[in-house]
């Protein structure tokens, strides 16, 4: 099963303990293919480095960390659904270009969308449930 984590998934695992920092966990042990791009990794540290004020050397570490438990998908579409938030499409472009079977996110303007290129695109609690169910 392949997955896409939304960068608030990644930001909100590596902060807080949680249903995020759990699914992180199941992705380090290979219950799940995680999938992620570039522009994802470049998002999520970014929002460390400017809302969190984590140093250098822990958003090395944890890109370092992220980039060993994910396969990184290098997108080959290009598209502009979000209008709001246009760097949502990144998310997007991911899971369609990596053959995704979930979106994985705490974002409004992609959980109403449902599903995009055959990914479902759920909650983190809800991931989390349908990974329990197996």
């Amino acid at each position: 099963m392949r997955v896409t984590f939304d960068s608030n998934v990644y930001v909100s695992a590596l902060n807080y303990p949680g249903t995020p920092s759990r699914l992180l966990e199941l992705a380090a042990v290979d219950a799940f293919r995680l999938q992620t791009s570039a522009e994802i990794l470049d998002e999520t540290m970014r929002i460390l480095a400017n809302k969190f004020r984590w140093p250098a050397q822990d958003i090395t570490e944890a890109r370092d960390l992220l980039s060993s438990i994910s396969q990184r998908v290098i997108s080959h579409v290009q598209l502009d659904l979000v209008k709001r938030d246009p760097d949502d499409n990144r998310i997007l472009e991911c899971g369609q270009s990596s053959g995704s079977d979930y979106i994985v996110t705490g974002d409004k303007d992609l959980l109403v969308l449902k599903q995009h290129a055959g990914a479902r695109i759920l909650r983190p609690a809800e991931f989390l449930a349908l990974l329990q169910k197996r």
